[in-house]
């Protein structure tokens, strides 16, 4: 009966294991130094794609920073994707090359990268960099990132980083901390187990060999993490590039930041759901390293989600073990599975996320939990998150 109860709970622990196997092969042996990796790869020809939708605030920014890396064979095409703004106009008078697609039935970032794509075909480039429209690169990093995709020939991800803006609240630190568990440090566990990672969206290169054969045109809300789990499968695992970074900022309005964020969550439990089971398998049947890693990382739920979640299974398991000797070594379990998730979020924060978060603030991580509640309770409800921009104030992107 003991096994019984174990069986029970332990699906539910997986994600904590998980997240603590991933967060200790973060601190492995260092990346390889990026000019080691790089100078002997040939100059690839990039064409870096901008998917925006109303965009005109944040674009300029981006366009200059893009336009500052990119060589003379290399092109900025910006799609302006089913804008009622100037979006389009402030592009081309900034030196970028335009499309405009209108399609109001047809949604989605997904859609307006097979665009893009489709407009570059009648001159195709080595490399297709993806930049979001409010997003910054560090310096080098398209040449990097380019030159990295042409001599690996596999898509290729930079660092994501989204930053908070000076004097915002603990709320919006406590999700720039969160993103960096999320973009820095299980990215970094992946990698070093199997020598891949999960694709972003933004800061992004594929091969045109890969790109241009890809099915980008779907709605899904989370369709990068859909299609470097597809490319995954099919032999050609994206690679993590840490030394150079892609950077946006998040607002200062934390009811803005819960909506921006449950876009990205609510899809990214949808493709848990929809791919965790194939991607595990594929894993294990191949012995391929490079999958379960993915498939840990992707088993991970939303932090916030899984509090709630552990919290839940925890007391279940302790009150069962006080009704019943049976559940003894269930509720063992879960409280493994517990400290396992809280030496894994204590090292991450060890590491990555003293300068973000005081111990204080990082205790007070429940408070946080129950903020979220209501992204979840909109999960379960069905009110998915499409691909809409939300209101914005005009912000300044970091480095």
């Amino acid at each position: 009966m003991s096994i019984v109860f174990i069986l029970a709970v332990l699906p539910w622990l997986l994600p904590a294991f998980s997240l603590l196997a991933l967060t200790l092969a973060s601190l492995r042996r260092p990346e390889a130094a990026l000019t080691d990796r790089n100078d002997s790869a040939p100059a690839a020809r990039i064409a870096a794609l901008v998917p925006a939708h109303n965009e005109s605030t944040h674009l300029l920014p981006t366009i200059a920073c893009l336009r500052s890396q990119l060589g003379p064979d290399d092109r900025l095409l910006v799609v302006a994707d089913n804008c009622d703004d100037d979006t389009a106009d402030i592009a081309r008078r900034a030196g970028a090359e335009v499309v405009e697609r209108r399609n109001p039935g047809l949604r989605g970032k997904g859609y307006a990268l097979a665009f893009g794509v489709d407009h570059l075909r009648a001159d195709p480039p080595d490399v297709v960099l993806i930049v979001d429209a409010d997003c910054q690169l560090s310096e080098g990093a398209v040449a990097a990132i380019g030159s990295e995709c042409r001599r690996t020939g596999k898509p290729v991800q930079m660092l994501d980083r989204v930053h908070a803006s000076a004097g915002t609240g603990a709320r919006i630190r406590v999700l720039e901390f969160a993103n960096v568990m999320k973009n820095l440090v299980r990215p970094l566990g992946t990698s070093r187990l199997g020598g891949t990672c999960l694709l972003n969206g933004t800061g992004m290169a594929l091969p045109w060999a890969l790109v241009s054969t890809a099915e980008l045109a779907t709605g899904h809300v989370a369709e990068d993490m859909k299609l470097g789990i597809e490319l995954a499968k099919s032999g050609h695992a994206p690679l993590f590039l840490p030394q150079v970074m892609v950077s946006s900022v998040f607002v200062r309005d934390s009811g803005v930041a819960r909506v921006e964020k449950s876009r990205w969550e609510h899809g990214s439990l949808a493709t848990l759901v929809a791919e965790l089971p194939s991607l595990l398998g594929a894993g294990l049947v191949r012995r391929n390293l490079g999958l379960i890693a993915l498939a840990m990382d992707l088993m991970i739920p939303p932090l916030a989600l899984y509090c709630v979640v552990l919290a839940a299974v925890l007391a279940g398991s302790l009150a069962g073990a006080w009704i019943t000797p049976a559940m003894h070594a269930a509720a063992a379990t879960a409280v493994l599975g517990a400290l396992s998730f809280a030496v894994a979020v204590a090292i991450a924060w060890l590491r990555h996320g003293r300068q973000l978060l005081s111990a204080r603030e990082l205790l007070g991580l429940p408070l946080y939990v129950l903020w979220k509640l209501p992204v979840y309770a909109a999960y379960l409800i069905g009110a998915r998150a499409a691909w809409v921009r939300t209101k914005r104030e005009a912000s300044v992107h970091s480095h």
